[in-house]
């Protein structure tokens, strides 16, 4: 028989309302918060340790039980009230999981012989880290570098922006300084996209080793990253503004250095 979970005062609903709030508690603790079918199939995927999964009957197939690891030992049932508590969107077919942090380290990526990265400086909004986790997957890049993190990457509008991509990209955080001196160290040439010194994104050669290198739309790349860079890049703006969201020029970026590769 499941556990079954009535009272939206049971000790374990309130630790999933706090994992979804607060960072600290989910850096503290380890865990994190995924809700939906097709994030919690992207997680387990991805090599994610769930410790336990809610279901409401109510909404929740039970044919797919087998899929996520529902079984009398972590599986937990829940009424529709508690569900509605918990759940931040309507449309996530009644499973809500608590699962295991992995370490965003950059000592964890694993390189190809010719890699593509991506790699964003202080990026903020959960919604545009999400786009590029999205850009990422898409493109099938090699890894996803974040220089300068300044939120958490298991924050819920992350994880449903992402639609579960940040669970299939190599991913890795640090410093400014630490992620150049691992391009370095990696052969890799700096395309940085900037306004100054910069040369038109498309006439550039990305088919060796190369990092795509974008900053926020406010402001921009740190020196650090354009004294470091192979060469500044820019899209070319024809209206009135001079700058494209984030996770748009990532995707611009991205997909002409696939394009050139012909996409394999």
């Amino acid at each position: 028989m499941y556990t079954k979970i009535s009272s939206l005062q049971n000790s374990l609903i309130k630790e999933i309302l706090v994992l979804q709030d607060k960072s600290r508690a989910r850096k503290k603790s380890g865990l994190f918060i995924i809700e939906g079918k097709r994030e919690i199939s992207l997680a387990l995927k991805g090599g994610y340790t769930l410790e336990k999964i809610l279901f409401c009957p109510e909404i929740f197939d039970e044919n797919d039980s087998e899929t996520f690891q529902i079984t009398t030992e972590n599986g937990i049932q829940i009424t529709a009230e508690v569900y509605q508590k918990i759940a931040q969107r309507g449309s996530t077919e009644g499973l809500i999981a608590i699962a295991k942090s992995s370490q965003f380290s950059l000592d964890s990526i694993v390189l190809k012989k010719n890699p593509l990265i991506l790699v964003a400086e202080a990026p903020e909004k959960p919604g545009n880290i999400g786009a590029i986790f999205r850009t990422a997957d898409a493109a099938n890049v090699d890894a996803v570098l974040i220089a300068n993190l300044k939120t958490d990457l298991y924050n819920p509008n992350i994880i449903r922006s992402s639609i579960g991509c940040v669970f299939t990209n190599q991913i890795a955080t640090g410093s400014t300084t630490e992620i150049i001196e691992f391009l370095k160290k990696n052969n890799i040439a700096i395309y940085c996209a900037a306004l100054s010194a910069s040369k038109a994104y498309q006439t550039l050669n990305y088919s060796t080793p190369t990092a795509i290198v974008v900053g926020t739309e406010a402001t921009g790349l740190s020196d650090e990253w354009l004294e470091n860079a192979t060469q500044n890049i820019i899209i070319p703006m024809q209206g009135q503004i001079d700058s494209l969201n984030v996770s748009v020029s990532a995707a611009i970026l991205i997909f002409e250095a696939k394009r050139q590769r012909n996409f394999k």
